[in-house]
C-alpha cells in the first residue's frame, strides 16, 4: 500500500482501504506502508483533467506526519512496515531514469483515460505527470510486492508495476482494486478539492452532520463500505426502505453513529446525535457554542464578520454561504433573519446568535 501525502488530510474515501488492510492484518498478512514522499511533489494526475502544482520536499513531510497518524486509527502501527520512496529514489540517477523510460513508450501511457481526454481536449500533459506511473511502479519492484492496493481509477497504475516486476525478472503483483466512495453530494467521489468529504479529524459534530447530509441512495453503499454490519442485515435494510415500511433517517442515524464513534468514542457519537438533533431537527441553538464580543464585529460587513468570528475558513466560504441563504441572525427574542447577499447587516445586539451552516454557531456578548 502506498500514499502521496500531496494533501495532510484522510477522509472516509481512503478508509474503505484501510479497512481491507486492517482485515489482511488480522488474517496474519504483513502490510508494507510506503509514503511516496518523491511521487506527492509530482502529484498522482488519476482522474485529473489538469496537470497538478508541484509541492516542496518541504510540505510533503509536513503532510506524510499528518496522514500516518490518521492512517494508523485503522490499520495496526504494530503490523505494519513503513519505508519511504527516498530510500531508493534518493540514489537514482539519470542513466536510472532513462533506462527505466526505455520500457514504456507515450502510446501506452496516452492510453490511460484521463490522459487520453487531456490529449484529445488538447489539454497539457507534464513530462512528469507521465514518469508519475514508472515511479509508482518502481515502488513494487523496490519492495518486492505481492499484492498493491488501489482504487479502482489506479488500475493503470497497478498494472504497469505488475508488467515493470515481470520485465524485471520478479513474480508480478496482484492488484487489490477497491471501490471509491461517492461524496456527500452524491454524485462525484469523495474528494478534499470537491468540498464532498468527511475527515477522519473531523469534530464528532461535524462528522456525524456530514454523514446525516447524505442522500438516502447512499446509506447502503456506506454501510457496506465503512462498516462490519453483515450482509444479510444490509439486504434487509435495502428492502424495508424500498417498501417504506422503515424510516431511511433511522438508518442513516446508526451510519452516522457507527462512523462518529469509530473515529472518536461511543460518548462523542451520542452527543454529536443529540446535538443534531436540537440543532438540525428542531433548529434550536447548542447550549454549549463560542462566544464573540459584540463591540469586536459591530462595524464589520457580515464576511469580515464571519471570518473574524471564524464560523468560515476564507471570504469566499462567507460569500458562498451568505449567497446560498445559510447565513442567520437568531435573536434573543428568537426572532430569527436570513441575511441575503447585498442586504445590510441587521442591527446585531448583546445575547444575539450567528448561524453559518447548519452546524456553526457563535454567541454575541458585551
Amino acid at each position: 500500500m502506498g500514499f502521496d501525502p500531496s494533501r495532510p488530510d484522510i477522509h472516509l474515501g481512503h478508509v474503505v482501504g484501510l479497512r481491507k488492510l486492517r482485515q489482511l492484518q488480522d488474517l496474519g498478512h504483513q502490510v508494507i506502508l510506503i509514503v511516496g514522499d518523491w511521487t506527492a511533489q509530482i502529484g498522482d494526475p488519476s482522474g485529473r483533467s489538469a496537470t497538478r502544482s508541484m509541492l516542496s520536499h518541504a510540505e510533503v513531510l509536513d503532510n506524510a506526519e499528518s496522514y500516518m497518524r490518521q492512517f494508523f486509527k485503522v490499520v495496526d502501527r504494530d503490523r505494519t512496515q513503513v519505508e519511504w520512496q527516498s530510500q531508493w529514489f534518493g540514489d537514482f540517477t539519470l542513466a536510472n531514469v532513462i533506462e527505466l523510460t526505455s520500457r514504456f513508450t507515450v502510446a501506452q501511457f496516452l492510453e490511460r483515460d484521463d490522459f487520453a481526454r487531456r490529449f484529445a481536449d488538447h489539454q497539457p500533459i507534464a513530462i512528469t505527470e507521465l514518469l508519475y506511473p514508472l515511479l509508482q511502479a518502481y515502488d513494487s519492484v523496490a519492495i518486492e510486492a505481492d499484492v498493491e492496493f488501489g482504487g479502482t481509477d489506479q488500475m493503470f497504475n497497478l498494472l504497469v508495476g505488475r508488467e515493470l516486476q515481470e520485465m524485471m525478472g520478479q513474480t508480478p503483483q496482484q492488484c487489490f482494486l477497491m471501490p471509491i466512495l461517492v461524496g456527500t453530494d452524491g454524485v462525484q467521489k469523495m474528494s478534499k478539492s470537491l468540498g464532498n468529504y468527511i475527515a477522519l479529524e473531523e469534530s464528532p459534530q461535524e462528522m456525524y452532520g456530514k454523514v446525516m447530509s447524505l442522500p438516502d441512495s447512499l446509506i447502503l453503499q456506506y454501510y457496506e463500505y465503512l462498516t462490519d454490519v453483515p450482509n444479510a442485515d444490509l439486504a434487509a435494510m435495502g428492502q424495508a426502505m424500498e417498501s417504506d415500511s422503515a424510516n431511511p433517517m433511522d438508518f442513516k442515524k446508526g451510519l452516522a453513529r457507527s462512523i462518529t464513534a469509530t473515529f472518536h468514542d461511543t460518548a462523542a457519537a451520542s452527543g454529536a446525535e443529540t446535538q443534531f438533533e436540537q440543532v438540525v431537527q428542531r433548529r434550536d441553538v447548542p447550549d454549549d457554542i463560542p462566544e464573540c464580543r459584540l463591540a469586536d464585529v459591530a462595524e464589520l460587513s457580515i464576511n469580515q464578520l464571519l471570518v473574524r468570528t471564524e464560523l468560515v475558513a476564507s471570504a469566499s466560504e462567507a460569500r458562498r454561504l451568505v449567497g446560498q441563504g445559510a447565513v442567520e441572525i437568531i435573536h434573543s427574542s428568537g426572532d430569527r433573519a436570513t441575511v441575503a447577499a447585498g442586504a445590510p447587516l441587521p442591527a446585531l445586539a448583546a445575547g444575539d446568535v450567528i448561524r453559518a451552516g447548519r452546524r456553526r454557531f457563535v454567541r454575541l456578548v458585551q
